[in-house]
């Protein structure tokens, strides 16, 4: 049996957990969310628990056993609390804005990039500086993020680039002459 599978997800007041023909919907106060369960398990909604179950003990079964519990665990946290992450734009005169609900970005390029978020997604520039992607999606909220930072990677000789808050960019050295070795 998996380790993590077994745990029990607590589920908060206000969220409702329902699982029929394979599918799992959580509902709250900042939205819903569905999930295809694949496999031999079972969801089952006890009280303020849910608890997945593994129906055999076939090595992929333990497998998804662990996973489909924590994918059911975020779905919960994300209906009732939702996901955000930060993003810092570092580079001399590089900014972001909104436009409506589109975020442009100028970032060293000769034309303005734009990113039209998906559905479910919320994006804010707080500073000029700061990008900050909300949602209730764990995963898409990452993958927007992802998008979002590959638009200008961050390089490793002076640091510039679209990063995530917090992330750290190794420096190198940067190019030498070479006079004066012998």
């Amino acid at each position: 049996m998996s380790r993590i599978g077994k745990k029990v997800i607590e589920v908060p007041a206000g969220v409702d957990v329902t699982f029929d023909g394979g599918v799992v919907t959580v509902k709250g106060p900042k939205g819903t969310l569905t999930r295809k369960i694949v496999g031999n398990l079972d969801v089952r909604h006890e009280g303020a628990a849910v608890h997945v179950v593994a129906l055999d003990d076939a090595r992929d079964t333990n497998a998804r056993h662990g996973l489909y519990r924590a994918l059911i665990a975020d779905m919960v946290k994300g209906v009732s609390e939702g996901f955000v992450r930060g993003l810092e734009i570092k580079g001399v005169g590089w900014k972001g804005q909104m436009q409506g609900t589109k975020l442009v970005l100028s970032v060293g390029f000769s034309h303005p990039v734009e990113f039209v978020p998906p559905e479910g997604i919320k994006l804010e520039c707080p500073t000029p500086t700061e990008i900050t992607v909300t949602g209730i999606d764990k995963i898409l909220v990452g993958q927007v993020a992802a998008d979002l930072r590959a638009i200008r990677t961050p390089e490793p000789y002076h640091g510039y680039g679209i990063r995530y808050k917090g992330e750290h960019v190794e420096h190198k050295e940067g190019k030498t002459s070479g006079k004066g070795k012998k």
